[in-house]
């Protein structure tokens, strides 16, 4: 389970971030890739520091199986296993469909210079952040196929960093570009999943 669990988060990467950024380069002559671009200690460096940690330890969890690391014993199941699949699988499809939803906005990482479309239809009609909510999914299925010690704290790290990413970076930059339209769409659509998370940022 470990190689499948290790294969799914490499093609995860090539899909999400290779294919997805040469998509877009081909299309608008731009990769889509930002970075970090922050002073380091900043909350923002910190947000994005994180992020890049939590999906490097999403490959860390299976290595570690791989080299004899043993799994936690109430999560060692076979059906959690199985289950773990599935969910990573249907993750990885849903961070890829959710980018491509974006279409020429996809971006990773802010550039507080630049604007782009606010992006409401299709998966973003239904949550704000799509792709995060698909890739804490597939790191929690990949958890599960492998859920030993560094899984687990790479599913820690991840769940916190998009919080951050997305509370302290993503959003006050959503607002400030698109002002009363994110407002709007804010306090109508979930952050994470459809009708949890809804914010007037108008009123706060």
């Amino acid at each position: 389970m470990a190689v499948f669990a290790l294969a799914i988060w490499v093609v995860w990467a090539l899909l999400a971030f290779g294919l997805r950024g040469w998509i877009q380069w081909r299309r608008t002559g731009d990769a889509g890739f930002r970075g970090i671009g922050w002073a380091p200690g900043a909350v923002h460096w910190w947000a994005g520091v994180l992020v890049v940690a939590g999906f490097v330890l999403g490959a860390a969890g299976p290595m570690a199986a791989l080299a004899g690391m043993e799994a936690v014993t109430v999560l060692d199941h076979a059906f959690v296993r199985g289950g773990g699949a599935v969910v990573a699988l249907g993750g990885a499809a849903g961070t890829v469909a959710a980018q491509l939803s974006m279409g020429a906005s996809w971006r990773v990482g802010v550039d507080e210079a630049e604007r782009t479309e606010l992006v409401t239809a299709g998966v973003f009609a239904l949550a704000r952040n799509p792709i995060f909510t698909a890739m804490i999914v597939t790191v929690a299925g990949l958890t599960a196929m492998v859920p030993n010690p560094v899984a687990l704290g790479g599913l820690a790290v991840t769940v916190v960093a998009i919080e951050l990413q997305v509370r302290a970076v993503e959003e006050p930059y959503l607002r400030r570009v698109h002002g009363d339209a994110y407002a709007r769409y804010a306090a109508t659509v979930g952050r994470f999943l459809p009708g949890i998370g809804r914010h007037d940022l108008s009123h706060s």
